[in-house]
Order: structure tokens, then sequence, then C-alpha cells
């Protein structure tokens, strides 16, 4: 596949109105030949939709399906967005059964308290995610962005690196970032 054929598949997308529908293998196609930015930004006009469900339901919809690494990437993720605001705020809230274990996990990441306000942003492992349910990560995401909408950005940043997330919130994601990727190449960007 040659740069032409990106142009022509991402024309099929420029003009779309009310069938933003994408199929997975343009995107496969087309994040193979452009830059990682334009998908980056693609993939937050995707969550920024009014034709998506809000980012924190993509978010935990992404994080459902993805394998524990990942997982543990995505709350790295949040949680180095909102810093240790999160973590007291999941922590405050009780966050022990009530948040899918994740203030055990939380507190546990802190050493009971040690090291949070020190500037130490605590990791969280790939074992630690594979037991926290979407659910909780939508909660953080919510959390997240209110705190810093920039997390968006952020996130899009990382599911632009690994394209099969982005494949998973479905065809009307998939179209609304290959749209972006539409516009980016006609404004010559890539």
């Amino acid at each position: 596949m040659n740069i032409g054929d990106i142009g022509r598949i991402l024309d099929q997308y420029a003009d779309r109105q009310d069938d933003v529908n994408g199929s997975e293998d343009d995107f496969d196609q087309v994040t193979q030949h452009a830059p990682a930015s334009a998908v980056s930004q693609g993939v937050a006009e995707a969550f920024r939709a009014d034709q998506t469900p809000p980012f924190p339901n993509m978010l935990g919809q992404m994080f459902g399906r993805a394998d524990s690494g990942t997982q543990a990437s995505i709350l790295n993720q949040l949680i180095a967005a909102a810093g240790p605001a999160i973590l007291a705020g999941a922590l405050g809230r009780g966050g022990g059964a009530g948040m899918g274990g994740l203030g055990g996990i939380l507190g546990g990441l802190l050493g009971g308290g040690s090291g949070f306000g020190q500037g130490q942003v605590p990791q969280v492992t790939p074992d630690q995610a594979s037991r926290i349910p979407p659910e909780v990560v939508e909660d953080l995401a919510r959390e997240a962005q209110q705190r810093d909408p920039s997390v968006v950005d952020r996130v899009s940043d990382f599911a632009a690196q690994n394209p099969m997330l982005v494949k998973g919130l479905g065809a009307v994601a998939i179209g609304i970032a290959l749209k972006h990727l539409a516009g980016q190449k006609r404004g010559g960007f890539f």
C-alpha cells in the first residue's frame, strides 16, 4: 500500500456528514502511514464527539478489552494526568470494596500513605490493574477529566500508539478518527 492508496481511503471519509462509520481495515492501513500526532488528534476527536459515548465510558470500554499490561498503562496515564489528587479522592471515598478494591490497591501503592505528597507518583502493575473493574476506571476518568481536561489528549496519545485499542471503540469512533485524519491530509499536515 502506498501513500496514494492511503489518500484514496481518507478521501472516502473527508466529506461524510451523517454516516461516519469507519472500517477497521481502513483504520489499520491509515495508522500505519499517518503521523502518530495526527492519529492522536483523530482519537481525541472521537473521544470528544457528540456521536460517541462520553470519554469516561469509552475509556472504561477500552480498559475492559485490554490486556493487563495495557490496563496498567491506562491507569498510569490517568494517575499521571490527575496526579496525587485523584488518588486522594479515591481513597477519601472509601475506595476499598466499594470501588472494586481500588482503594486497597492505591493504598498499597502509596505504602499506607508514605510517598504520598512527596512528589512520588506510584505506578499500577499489570497484576493490580487486572483486579480493577472498568466501571472504576470510568469513575477515575470522569474525575481526572474534571481536574485536567487534557487527560483526553494524553490518553489519545497513548491510544494512537496502540491502534487495536481504538478499534475496540467501534465503527463510529473509527470513522470520526478517520474523518479527522482526512481533514489533516487535505490541510497538508501529512
